[in-house]
């Protein structure tokens, strides 16, 4: 597949996945993922010395749907949103079935009645099922830049 093809559909699905969170349609958003994946949350420390446990990790979608379920019903946490920038995504390799991409972020936290504060940066190391449509992430990492990673992370990055 032609990289600006492909780089147009990953940043399509970007779109559409902070949307998702910023819109707080949160029950949506499992679907952006394969059946079985691995959504992980941990810090550049622990990715460059390749440690797996993460701050946040699951390993099917059913886990991120129970994590979700979670954070509507049982959680308790100051009412809040996220609000997403994105670099250009890197297409680090692709075939006919898989990209492997590499996008920067940053995300603000709002919070009902205080400031809005630069909540986390760092990069989404991600893997793609292209062979469905619409492609799905096989497996996002989510490397914040920080080893300080607020204990208030509820909504997904």
């Amino acid at each position: 597949m032609e990289n600006s093809s492909l780089r147009e559909r990953v940043q399509s699905f970007h779109a559409s996945y902070i949307r998702c969170i910023g819109t707080d349609a949160l029950q949506d958003w499992p679907g952006y993922f394969t059946a079985q994946c691995l959504y992980c949350v941990t810090t550049a420390e622990n990715d460059r010395d390749g440690l797996a446990a993460g701050i946040i990790w699951a390993n099917s979608r059913a886990m991120l749907e129970d994590r979700i379920t979670a954070l509507r019903h049982a959680n308790i946490y100051e009412k809040q949103s996220y609000r997403h920038i994105l670099g250009l995504p890197f297409i680090v390799s692709s075939d006919a079935n898989e990209a492997v991409c590499e996008t920067p972020f940053m995300v603000a936290r709002i919070v009902q009645g205080n400031d809005t504060t630069l909540f986390a940066t760092g990069i989404y190391k991600d893997v793609f099922d292209l062979s469905c449509e619409p492609m799905l992430l096989k497996r996002r990492i989510v490397v914040c830049d920080s080893n300080r990673i607020d204990t208030l992370l509820a909504i997904p990055l």
